[in-house]
């Protein structure tokens, strides 16, 4: 199987830089065939080592126009300076029966992204009907996002157009059943295939059941005080701090 791919796909390993003035470059070191796969080495090198960058796999079977989907491995957002990082592609997958001689470029760029959500606390409960403050470092000071909330894959409320200045009164609408398996979805409206998720978190009513139905007894026991009270006969309170009853009527 190792051998007849070999003679179906031939690579030019090619070098790629990633921009500029941080030093940073990014070079395919060797690639390696695995069944249907093929996986990409390379290394990625930085002066700043806590930078994060974007990294995409291109062929030339389309001129290196598009990057490659059926990627996994160290590719994407985020993906941090190291040694003899890994491209899995998924040739067949993604090509089909394709024949012929294929060239691979791995591309860089320093990531940044239209914002980065900063102090949002999943384990907490919150409050339908109430406001938090949410707080996020802009990629974008100029540009707009839509905040949405979301149960499960279900929409169920949006703020759309929010500047992306960093800071926003997120208000959790009234009417949000209860439940514990709410998301947090921020798009970049100038790009909508920039989205964030938040991990899961709780909503709750915004006054606890209990309380209510504490509330609702207090009355209840009012009223009957009161309806006793105008009955006047030994049913009505008695003891020290009772009103005194009427006079005995002249003989």
């Amino acid at each position: 199987m190792k051998n007849s791919i070999i003679s179906i796909f031939g690579f030019a390993c090619v070098l790629a830089c990633v921009s500029s003035s941080y030093a940073q470059t990014i070079a395919i070191s060797w690639v390696e065939i695995a069944g249907t796969k093929i996986i990409v080495h390379y290394d990625l090198e930085s002066a700043n080592p806590n930078h994060e960058f974007t990294i995409n796999l291109f062929s030339s079977k389309d001129n290196f126009s598009a990057p490659l989907t059926k990627v996994t491995g160290d590719v994407g957002n985020e993906i941090k300076p190291g040694k003899d990082k890994k491209i899995v592609w998924d040739v067949v997958s993604e090509l089909g029966n394709y024949r012929g001689d294929l060239e691979l470029e791995v591309r860089g760029k320093l990531y940044t992204p239209f914002m980065k959500l900063s102090g949002f606390d999943t384990s907490i409960k919150y409050k339908r009907g109430k406001s938090y403050p949410l707080v996020w470092t802009s990629g974008n000071m100029g540009g707009q996002i839509d905040i949405e909330i979301y149960d499960g894959q279900t929409r169920v409320h949006s703020d759309r157009g929010v500047p992306n200045t960093g800071k926003f009164e997120w208000v959790i609408p009234g009417n949000v059943k209860p439940g514990n398996n709410y998301r947090l979805k921020f798009t970049d409206t100038r790009n909508r295939e920039e989205v964030i998720f938040t991990q899961p978190f709780r909503i709750v009513p915004k006054t606890p059941t209990p309380v209510k139905l504490l509330g609702g007894l207090a009355l209840v026991g009012g009223a009957a005080f009161v309806l006793s009270a105008k009955g006047g006969g030994s049913s009505g309170p008695s003891g020290p701090g009772s009103l005194p009853g009427p006079p005995d009527p002249p003989n």
